[in-house]
């Protein structure tokens, strides 16, 4: 396969998994996917990112519990009519209980002494997108959450967070139970345009 063709491959199996099985994630994989993260593009190479890796059950209990209470405080209802009900009934269940059952979760923060706070999502993203890519290319799943960053005091708490750095993602890591086959996407043609809007790629 070429180089190419791995590249593809991967980003085409790149999927929210929101179930996964108790099988640990060694601890040099985890090194791995965290090193790949950080070959991402940052602001003035200003590398604005840390990373929190919970592997305690507990820790990780007390995190997705955060994101549990947002579910039930509204975010559910926000979901309503807007996704299909399958969907909806999925990401719940991640919520409530998915998420959780990773072992290893990955609290992405921003911090604000190696950048602006207001600026940082150009550098926070793309980090966060490599480690999920990785971790696809590792053969394990994730899932890019925020939900539980919006208790952001709580969060602080449970991970000893100083004032500086503020979460902006919790991503479970871990082996699906099943794969989840290729991506669902809309064709290109849909969403591109070419010279200016309207005329079809």
């Amino acid at each position: 396969m070429s180089e190419l063709d791995a590249v593809r491959s991967v980003l085409r199996r790149q999927r929210a998994h929101r179930s996964f099985t108790d099988q640990p994630v060694p601890e040099d994989v985890i090194t791995d996917i965290l090193e790949l993260a950080t070959r991402a593009p940052s602001a003035q190479n200003c590398q604005p990112w840390d990373f929190v890796v919970v592997q305690d059950p507990d820790r990780r209990a007390a995190i997705w519990e955060l994101a549990s209470r947002l579910w039930d405080m509204g975010a559910k209802d926000a979901t309503d009519g807007a996704v299909p009900d399958t969907m909806r009934d999925d990401v719940e269940h991640g919520v409530r209980r998915g998420f959780a059952g990773a072992p290893v979760s990955i609290v992405v923060c921003a911090n604000a002494e190696r950048w602006d706070l207001n600026l940082m999502d150009s550098s926070i993203w793309p980090a966060t997108q490599n480690l999920m890519t990785a971790a696809t290319a590792h053969g394990l799943g994730s899932a890019l959450t925020t939900i539980g960053t919006i208790l952001v005091d709580e969060l602080r708490a449970i991970l000893k967070l100083p004032a500086t750095l503020t979460p902006l993602a919790v991503i479970p890591i871990g082996h699906p139970p099943k794969p989840l086959g290729s991506s669902r996407r809309e064709p290109v043609s849909e969403h591109t345009h070419r010279e200016e809007f309207g005329n079809g790629w």
